[in-house]
Formats: structure tokens, C-alpha cells, sequence
């Protein structure tokens, strides 16, 4: 059964396009006197109860950070043990999506991962096309500066060939060169763990995007959590530049 979308937030005050950095997997463990990859397992499952909240609440597009450029400097033994969950995770997630009326994409560049995993990518995303429910973007070997990159070469191809001309470049343009292209920017970003930082996650998207920063943990992040990062998007006064009077 696909999820109820109900109304549990008053409307205009849900964000549209909520992106989370889903931080503090290895604390969690440690604090439970658990192996990292016991965080990350949970961080797993918490992502999936996420996906079916935000929907509930209104949100039609979540975005989540699962694995960075940067994090293929971790120790080996968790890169494979994290590399072994997102396997397991892209196949189940070819069910659960069709069950759950769920559109799954994922941004990054996946040419750095095992052809079998690129593979089951390929294949959720093309099961999960047809479905009209969440939005869910899923970022793998995912960097912001290394999209803006790959974007920035991807025009200068076109230039190089004649299809396009520099003068043609404009905002719109170039975002069209994005793994996100045709997505809406996120209005919220949520970070967990106490951390204040954006670790090269969406650089461009984020420019007027609001912050919500918490201490909880990614493996106790909850819907309850949610609802208060909501509840602070909708007490913002987004001006985008602009100025409101008093």
C-alpha cells in the first residue's frame, strides 16, 4: 500500500524540498558500545520510517546525503561494510518504491562504484519512474563541487563542439547540467549530531535554503524531529535578497 499522504501540518508551512545530512551513525554505535556498522544499519532504517513521515507531512521531495567523495577515506573495512548496505539497500528499495508509489533518483557519480551496484541504481531508477508519490534523491559518491565540476566540463563539451556557445550560459542553463536538474533547490536542509556544517553537500541548491541544525543523533532522528524542523522552516521569513517591511 502506498503512503497516505495526510494533513498533518498546516498548509504553506511545509517545505516543499527538505535535504538532510544524516549525521552521527558511528556515535550512536559507540554510545551502545556497538560497531559503526550497527550505527549505519540503524541510520538505514530510520531513512526508510523518514521517507513515509515526510510524505505524511507534506513534503514533496526529500534529498539525503548517504555517501560522500570524501568518504572512501574512511577505513576500508566500514567503506565495504557501507558499500554492502547500499547494495542491500537499492534492491530492496526496488519493492519498497513501487509499493510505496515512491520516485527514487540518485545523484553522484556512480562510474566510481562496482558495476553491480551501479547497475541495481540503473534499475531502481527506471522501476520507480512511473511512480507519483516522494520524490526521494539518494546521494552516492556524491560532491558539490564535484557536480558543479562535471557540469561546468559538460558545457564546455558542448561548447567545444558547437552545440552551444558560452554567451548561451545562464542560471538555468547550467543547472540543466546538474544531477539534480529538474528538481525545486531545498527549502530546508537539516543537518543531525550537533554539527554545523554543509561537508560539500549541495553548494549551488543551498544558496537560499533555511538550516536546522539539531544534536540528535541520525539513528534517533524520528518524525517528532521532524516536525520541529518544520515547525522552525515555518516560523522563517524567507526573502530570498529581498526586503520586507516592517
Amino acid at each position: 500500500m502506498a503512503f497516505s499522504k495526510k494533513a498533518e501540518t498546516p498548509a504553506g508551512a511545509v517545505p516543499k524540498h527538505v535535504a538532510i545530512i544524516m549525521d552521527g551513525n558511528g556515535r550512536w554505535a559507540k554510545k551502545r558500545f556497538l560497531p559503526r556498522n550497527a550505527g549505519h544499519a540503524q541510520g538505514s532504517r530510520v531513512a526508510e520510517q523518514i521517507c513515509e513521515d515526510a510524505w505524511n507531512l507534506g513534503i514533496e521531495y526529500l534529498t539525503i546525503y548517504a555517501f560522500s567523495t570524501e568518504n572512501w577515506a574512511r577505513p576500508k573495512d566500514e567503506v565495504d561494510a557501507l558499500m554492502k548496505l547500499l547494495r542491500k539497500y537499492m534492491k530492496d528499495s526496488i519493492a519498497r518504491s513501487s509499493k510505496n508509489n515512491m520516485r527514487v533518483h540518485v545523484i553522484g557519480d556512480i562510474s566510481a562504484l562496482d558495476e553491480d551496484l551501479q547497475e541495481s541504481i540503473r534499475k531502481l531508477e527506471e522501476v520507480s519512474s512511473v511512480n507519483t508519490g516522494l520524490k526521494f534523491q539518494v546521494a552516492i559518491n556524491y560532491g558539490g563541487r564535484d557536480e558543479i565540476l562535471r557540469a561546468a566540463k559538460a558545457f564546455a563539451t558542448e561548447c567545444a563542439n558547437g552545440t552551444k556557445k558560452p554567451e548561451d550560459l545562464n542560471e538555468a542553463l547550467f543547472y540543466s547540467y546538474f544531477d539534480t536538474a529538474g528538481i525545486p533547490y531545498p527549502d530546508l536542509m537539516i543537518r543531525t549530531s550537533g554539527e554545523m556544517r554543509t561537508s560539500n553537500f549541495l553548494p549551488w541548491q543551498l544558496a537560499y535554503t533555511e538550516f536546522y541544525f539539531t544534536d540528535v543523533l541520525w539513528p534517533d532522528f524520528n518524525k517528532k524531529e521532524l516536525q520541529k524542523a518544520i515547525a522552525y522552516y515555518a516560523g522563517r521569513d524567507r526573502r530570498f535578497g529581498g526586503v520586507t517591511e516592517e
